[in-house]
């Protein structure tokens, strides 16, 4: 799915719009327009979406359906085919941001998590999935479990598939992951809450 995202005041979203720090190394754009269009349908979608500190993900704020088509009306049988969570989940990656470098570093460079993922929907390279499945994974289990959690969680993916597939782990050893990294205070700010209805 292509989607163009955006800022509230429609300008690119770069690692400088990303001024919401989440967990201890990631940052994100605190609110995005994004907008795709289904041509199949006939309609054009753009979504507002915020992040809501209390609840640690991204919320649909607003949503403006548009017929791209003269013979298509937006009515309620057209709006339900339209995919309002997929579209944050595909522009959420572009959103969330960090640095593999100092962050206080004013020359550090920033990475989306979409600059980061790979055609093959993986964000570690194999070697650093290796290294982090090592026994004793240590600092770099718990920044990849941060960067794994929260680019999931924010864009309301279940978090615990997210470190499975990229990792190569059981449910259990992902699940206890997580308890770790929070406890370590590395997933602050962020929450997925599992059984939460798409879009809810």
């Amino acid at each position: 799915m292509k989607v163009d995202v955006k800022t509230l005041e429609g300008n690119e979203v770069t690692w400088r719009t990303a001024t919401q720090p989440v967990g201890s190394a990631l940052r994100i754009a605190p609110a995005f327009v994004a907008t795709t269009v289904d041509a199949e349908l006939g309609v054009q979608t753009s979504v507002t979406v915020h992040y809501v500190p209390n609840e640690g993900r991204y919320v649909i704020k607003g949503v403006t359906n548009t017929a791209i088509r003269d013979d298509v009306e937006v009515n309620y049988p057209t709006v339900a085919k339209v995919g309002m969570q997929a579209i944050v989940q595909a522009a959420a990656v572009r959103c969330i941001f960090l640095t593999l470098e100092d962050e206080g570093d004013p020359k550090a460079g920033w990475l989306s998590v979409d600059e980061l993922t790979t055609a093959e929907g993986r964000i570690l390279p194999p070697l650093v999935a290796a290294e982090v499945t090592k026994r004793g994974g240590g600092a770099l289990r718990m920044e990849v479990v941060e960067l794994l959690y929260g680019s999931a969680a924010l864009a309301g993916l279940p978090p615990a598939k997210r470190i499975q597939h990229e990792l190569g782990i059981p449910h259990r050893t992902a699940s206890q992951w997580i308890i770790d990294a929070r406890k370590a205070g590395r997933l602050d700010g962020m929450n997925y809450n599992a059984g939460r209805p798409a879009g809810a």
